[in-house]
């Protein structure tokens, strides 16, 4: 998870960078509500301003109008590696030997570890604890004996493994780097004479502009001087997106691939009626991702879709809350039944997932203190079983609600009166017949490449705290 955005005008063009990027992180707010940041450059200085807290509240006229330049990189952070804290927070901007440096990045090492130890026992040393830090000294580290920023990010990518959506700004160029395997998104547009490279496609539409394609696996995006070349780092792997991406992460307006996110979200909602079909009155969504999927369900069904919750705008995604706490409070404020709808009803609930089940309690309990006299949860995504360690915050085995448990021992925890999911066999078959091939490991435990070995003491476990303000 995190969103990142890129923007790069041609040379003695003034266009409003950083206001570009403002605008396309507000787009990809869902993909991280923890921190964030914008770095511009103007006529090689690199700026760059960052800070917990949405990007509301992080940046306004005033700040945006402090930022000039032609050229900036963002990012709105949601911690899979590291803590939630401003040292954390990206862009990272670096000052080395042969330049400045800022990098955004989306995604998940699985030797971040072996990196990390490396850079410190050459005397390196961390402000943070994530390992978009680690890719920094990494890519500066090659850079000192290599030509340009590109060939070093081509020899970065040689040696980190795992998950990663890079942009880094030179004092001179905007480069974007995914990784072999593609399991993050990132896709390339242009705004006028200026390229743009983002997380998902509606932060282009946000900024009003034209969707070019992906940036494919194993590619690096080089804009300079106002052209784009591709270059092939050379790196060759199995595709494995995430299929949580169009399951949850995503929001429904983007294209991945050319495979509309809604429209596979609806597949899922069918394909659960097809294979869990139960008799009941009325469809209810669970907002915002489970709602193409209860659409999909009730044109399957034949049954009513009604809204039954009705979500508070000015409350984020629960998920990707970082703290259990959070979540839970989060939701009590967030959806709210409406009983008009629901009374002496039997309800069709549809959520995206179930991670811990908390979440997916309280709502079965609202229901039916609304007057349901039924709930029957469905679910568009398998169960999960395995953690991830490719940028989905799904956590260790002894925290997931369906390991070990059958979906009637689930369902009674849940205080639902049946529980079924979506088959893996048919969420690989759906984004199979869109062209995308997928990492479902969260669900399967078939891990496209090897996750890390972790070891007593978690390298990230002790950071420095700064606190800032009164």
């Amino acid at each position: 998870m995190c969103g990142i955005f890129g923007i790069a005008g041609p040379p003695g063009v003034a266009i409003p960078a950083a206001l570009d990027t403002f605008y396309a992180l507000f787009a990809l707010q869902h993909r991280g509500q923890e921190a964030c940041g914008i770095a511009v450059n103007d006529k090689g200085v690199i700026t760059c301003r960052k800070d917990i807290g949405l990007v509301l509240d992080v940046f306004d006229q005033e700040t945006i109008d402090a930022l000039p330049g032609n050229m900036a990189v963002g990012h709105v952070r949601y911690s899979t590696t590291g803590d939630s804290n401003i040292e954390n927070a990206q862009p990272v901007a670096v000052s080395h030997i042969k330049g400045n440096l800022a990098i955004s990045h989306n995604g998940n090492l699985v030797n971040a570890s072996e990196l990390k130890r490396e850079i410190e026992m050459e005397g390196g040393i961390f402000r943070g604890t994530s390992d978009s830090e680690i890719i920094a000294y990494t890519i500066v580290r090659e850079r000192l004996g290599s030509s340009s920023i590109e060939e070093a990010v081509k020899k970065a990518m040689r040696r980190i493994k795992g998950a990663y959506c890079i942009l880094a700004m030179s004092p001179r160029k905007l480069i974007a780097a995914r990784d072999p395997n593609g399991f993050r998104p990132l896709v390339l547009g242009k705004l006028r004479e200026s390229y743009i490279l983002a997380s998902e496609s509606c932060a282009i539409d946000a900024v009003g502009g034209e969707f070019m394609r992906d940036v494919e696996p194993g590619e690096i995006i080089l804009i300079e001087g106002g052209k784009l070349t591709s270059i092939d780092s050379g790196l060759r792997a199995e595709q494995s997106f995430c299929s949580f991406e169009f399951i949850y992460f995503s929001r429904p307006d983007s294209v991945h691939q050319h495979a509309s996110v809604e429209l596979a979200r609806r597949r899922m909602g069918r394909a659960l009626a097809r294979e869990s079909g139960v008799d009941a009155d009325i469809v209810v969504a669970v907002p915002d991702s489970g709602v193409p999927a209860a659409a999909g369900y009730a044109e399957e069904s034949g049954l009513q879709n009604v809204v039954g919750l009705i979500k508070n705008r000015y409350i984020g995604r629960t998920f990707i809350q970082p703290h259990q706490n959070q979540r839970e409070q989060a939701v009590r404020l967030k959806l709210n039944p409406l009983a008009a709808n629901i009374a002496g009803k039997r309800v069709v609930l549809i959520d995206d997932s179930i991670v811990r089940g908390t979440t997916s309690a309280r709502i079965v309990g609202a229901l039916r203190e609304a007057g349901a006299t039924e709930v029957h949860m469905r679910v568009s995504a398998p169960p999960f079983r395995y953690p991830c360690y490719f940028g989905t915050d799904v956590p260790d085995k002894d925290r997931l609600i369906a390991v070990g448990r059958a979906e009637k021992d689930i369902a009674r925890m849940l205080g639902a009166d049946s529980l079924a999911y979506l088959n893996v066999g048919t969420l690989k078959r759906i984004l199979n017949d869109a062209d995308i091939s997928s990492c479902a490991a969260c669900f399967s435990g078939e891990y496209p490449i090897a996750p890390p070995v972790r070891s007593e003491t978690d390298i990230f476990s002790q950071p420095i705290i700064t606190l800032t303000g009164k």
